[in-house]
């Protein structure tokens, strides 16, 4: 199993005069000492327009900052918005950080979550998955081509040499963001990695796990000529320290990241309230006050505890043969240096062991791939939530929000 980390470059309210530099300075440490504590990945995700919940709009420029304070970890677009962004701005972006970072980058791809996101870029929720899939086809052959002009339904590009080139050929490794967890199959279908968020057990990442590798190995219908991505990663909340209860303690920004995400769920189109409007920290805050015991419920999930209550929940998982555990740290107001913290003490204690494991399960992918394990099919409609039962927006004005 390997391990990566994963940054939304979350900013609660109130925000002083220098607290995005701050936040951005600070991840940048914690990517630095990630890579000399021996994590595999970095993840960054893009998003606009989200206050307080992702304050991550230009990836490429947060990563291209990390390539030159890093040396061996990988780069990872967690991921770049194809429906938000031009199929040749993409493959330039990409190729530019390739070469910078010495052939270090995963190039994940997504489809927008929110008509807040895509509205101010004349996309809609309706037609996001065939412009992604018309940009996959626009983009990828632009990274390997010396010539190359396309005409599809969204996209039309005449003919042009796209430069540079990446150091990763013919691409570097493709991801799909699997928001809803049904996109895990349909990953594999693609050829394509799979990026998803924590499963509620092992027995659902044990059916996902399956459902992907059978897609990918019996049902593969590629959308383009491209380099296959056999992977399945799974994002998860994390903190780790000396003790179960202080682990707990120091991680309040994991449910100040689960409220965000419950507390648009239920909109329409996932829209967002008008700028300036809502505090998210505010509406999380009163949340936490009327309900101790779903806060309680929450902090007990994901990987939150001592190294060897995270190691035990990481060996249950490691049975179902997902390929890379993301951890998610930077969240609400976690301290930087809790996070520092969390970081070195997982690196010492928990995952040499898993590290050691990591031929295993290549031997068993490299049979499964070539046919000479054959995976069940095991039915996923079981295993197709995603979140817990215990966030649902708890005032009147996270009510309006959620009905509007």
């Amino acid at each position: 199993m390997k391990f990566g980390i994963f940054y939304e470059l979350q900013l609660p309210r109130p925000w002083g005069e220098h607290s995005e530099r701050d936040l951005y300075q600070n991840a940048l440490a914690q990517l630095e000492l990630a890579d000399r504590l021996g994590y595999d990945y970095a993840w960054e995700v893009e998003h606009h327009f989200l206050e307080e919940y992702s304050h991550s709009p230009a990836p490429e420029v947060f990563l291209g900052a990390a390539s030159q304070r890093t040396r061996r970890i990988r780069l990872g677009h967690g991921i770049i918005q194809l429906t938000t962004n031009h199929p040749a701005r993409v493959a330039e972006r990409v190729a530019c950080l390739d070469l910078l970072s010495n052939g270090r980058v995963e190039f994940g791809i997504g489809e927008g979550a929110s008509v807040t996101e895509l509205e101010p870029f004349g996309r809609t929720m309706a037609e996001k998955r065939a412009v992604w899939e018309d940009a996959v086809r626009c983009i990828l052959p632009m990274l390997r081509e010396e010539g190359w002009q396309y005409d599809g339904p969204h996209f039309k590009f005449p003919l042009r040499n796209v430069l540079p080139k990446p150091l990763q050929r013919p691409h570097p490794p493709l991801w799909v963001a699997c928001s809803q967890l049904e996109t895990i199959e349909m990953c594999g279908r693609r050829g394509m990695g799979a990026l998803g968020f924590q499963f509620l057990s092992a027995e659902a990442a044990h059916a996902w796990v399956h459902a992907y590798y059978n897609s990918f190995v019996k049902r593969r219908d590629m959308l383009c000529d491209h380099a296959t991505n056999p992977n399945i990663a799974i994002v998860t909340y994390f903190m780790c320290a000396e003790t179960d209860e202080e682990a707990r303690r120091r991680a309040d920004g994991i449910t100040f990241f689960q409220f965000c995400l419950r507390y648009y769920s239920g909109s329409v189109n996932r829209e967002r309230a008008a700028p300036g409007t809502v505090s998210l920290w505010d509406e999380y805050s009163r949340w936490r006050r009327d309900n101790p015991e779903a806060v309680e419920r929450a902090l007990r999930g994901g990987l939150i505890g001592s190294p060897d209550t995270i190691r035990r929940k990481l060996r249950k998982f490691e049975t179902s043969n997902i390929d890379q555990v993301i951890l998610l740290n930077q969240a609400g107001n976690n301290t930087h240096a809790h996070i520092c913290e969390s970081l070195d003490l997982f690196a010492r204690e928990v995952m040499p062991e898993f590290h050691a494991r990591e031929p295993e399960h290549q031997a068993w992918k490299q049979k499964v791939l070539a046919g000479a394990i054959e995976l069940e099919e095991i039915d996923t409609e079981p295993y197709r939530e995603r979140y817990g039962r215990s966030f649902v927006p708890a005032s009147a004005a996270a009510a309006k929000v959620a009905a509007e």
